[in-house]
C-alpha cells in the first residue's frame, strides 16, 4: 500500500470536486455560527425535534459540501433531523491554528453537537479522517450513542503514514489552499492520529454500519482492498450489531457515486431504532 499514491488520488478528486461546491443549493439548512470564543464553526441544521439528530463528518479535504452533492443530507432530513458543519479552516468555519488533531477535533465536534442535540441520541455518519473522528467521540461518549456508519473510514490498521508520506500530504494541500486551510493543518497530525486511535478501547456497543468500497484501480490492487477491507473489521470488536457492507461500484467518495447506499442504510438504521 502506498500512501502517497492514494492520497494523491483522494487530493485530485477532492480538488476536481472544489469547483462545483458553490453550485450547490440546499435551501431549507438553516445556517448558524458556533462560537468557541477562539474561532467560528459553522453549521448547518434541519431540527424539528425527532427523536434522533444524525450528524454528518466530512474526510481530509472536504466541506460539509460532500454531503449535499446528491443529496444525501438532503434526504436524510426528510427522515430525522440532521447537522452538518465545516471544521475550522473549511468551508464558511474561520481558521484555527492550534494543533489539529483527533482530540481537538473531538472537542469542537461536541461542540457543535451540543447546541442541537438537546439531549437526544446521535446517529454519527463519519467518512475517511471523519471515521476516526466519530469512533473517538462515540467512545468518549457513549451515552449519547443511538447508531454508528462508518463511510470508508480511515483506521491505522491501514492509515498508518511515514513522516515522509505525512510531510507530501501536508505540501500538497498547502501549496494549492496555503497554511491555514484545514486540510493542511490536520494534515501535521496524520501519524499523531493513527498513534492515539490505536490506544483507543472498543467501541460502544451499538448498531454499527461500515461501508467499504473494494473497487480496485491503479493504485489499489486486490490485496490492498483487502487490508482496507480488515480495517474496517477491526471496528467489529465487542460490537454485538455489526454490518459490514461492501461496494464495487464506488471509490473512496461512495455518498458521491453511489449515495442511495448511504441513505437506504441510514434509513434502515433509523427503522431499526425507532422499533
Amino acid at each position: 500500500m502506498n500512501y502517497i499514491f492514494i492520497t494523491l488520488n483522494l487530493f485530485f478528486l477532492f480538488v476536481c470536486s472544489i469547483s462545483c461546491k458553490k453550485e450547490e443549493v440546499n435551501v431549507h439548512f438553516s445556517e448558524k455560527n458556533i462560537d468557541l470564543e477562539t474561532h467560528q464553526l459553522a453549521s448547518f441544521s434541519v431540527v424539528q425535534n425527532t427523536e434522533f439528530l444524525v450528524v454528518f463528518e466530512s474526510g481530509l479535504g472536504d466541506d460539509h459540501s460532500v454531503w449535499l452533492k446528491k443529496k444525501v443530507a438532503d434526504k436524510i432530513s426528510k427522515k430525522s433531523d440532521v447537522l452538518l458543519y465545516d471544521r475550522a479552516g473549511y468551508g464558511k468555519s474561520s481558521i484555527f491554528t492550534q494543533v489539529r488533531d483527533i482530540n481537538r477535533l473531538c472537542v469542537e465536534l461536541n461542540a457543535v453537537i451540543s447546541h442541537f442535540s438537546q439531549g437526544r441520541k446521535l446517529i454519527l455518519v463519519g467518512h475517511s479522517l471523519g471515521g476516526m473522528l466519530i469512533r473517538d467521540y462515540a467512545i468518549k461518549y457513549p451515552s449519547q450513542i443511538a447508531a454508528l456508519v462508518f463511510v470508508d473510514a480511515s483506521h491505522e490498521l491501514y492509515n498508518n503514514p511515514t513522516q515522509q508520506e505525512e510531510d507530501a500530504i501536508y505540501q500538497l494541500f498547502k501549496d494549492a489552499y496555503g497554511e491555514n486551510f484545514g486540510a493542511t493543518a490536520e494534515a501535521k497530525e496524520l501519524i499523531e492520529n493513527s498513534q492515539y486511535m490505536a490506544t483507543l478501547p472498543n467501541l460502544p456497543d451499538v448498531p454499527v454500519i461500515a461501508i467499504t468500497s473494494m473497487k480496485t484501480d491503479s493504485q489499489h490492487n486486490e490485496a490492498d482492498r483487502q487490508l482496507w477491507f480488515d480495517s474496517k473489521e477491526a471496528l467489529k470488536q465487542g460490537v454485538t450489531d455489526f454490518t459490514h457492507i461492501v461496494t464495487y461500484k464506488s471509490g473512496h467518495y461512495i455518498m458521491v457515486e453511489e449515495p442511495e447506499l448511504i441513505i437506504d442504510n441510514i434509513e434502515s438504521l433509523l427503522i431499526k431504532l425507532k422499533k
